[in-house]
């Protein structure tokens, strides 16, 4: 049974990876079709439109997204560490694995909030 666990593991690690991908294709597609009917259609195209078209969503956007991402990846920290307390009192072994855990998340939600802070920077910038 354990070998099947391990096997759904790592078909959802995968399905989760090609479903990412599939999107950004789907999504490119999308803004390729936009911009060849706009130049089919003969309307004007400003750098402005262009660069709005290609690039999706401002750095503020991304700001607040890289922000937010942060705050939850932080929260989620929080509360595998404060499981791993529990988790302790049956094994002691996978109290320690689990504050691993615990750790290598609180480090991405940090990173998440060192780029929110440099993408801000960057906005003022311009």
């Amino acid at each position: 049974m354990g070998d099947l666990g391990m096997f759904g593991f790592w078909m959802f690690i995968a399905a989760a990876v090609l479903g990412g991908i599939w999107s950004d294709v789907k999504s490119k597609e999308s803004k390729q079709e936009t911009l060849r009917r706009l130049v089919e259609s003969g309307q004007e195209i400003n750098a402005q439109t262009l660069d709005a078209l290609l690039n999706g969503a401002d750095s503020r956007d991304n700001e607040r997204e890289y922000r937010i991402g942060s705050y939850v990846l932080g929260g989620v920290a929080l509360g595998l560490f404060v499981f791993s307390l529990f988790l302790g009192i049956v094994s002691s072994d996978a109290r320690w694995v689990l504050m691993g855990v615990s750790f290598l998340v609180a480090c991405i939600a940090g990173g998440l909030r060192v780029a929110s802070h440099y993408v801000a920077r960057d906005q003022q910038s311009f």
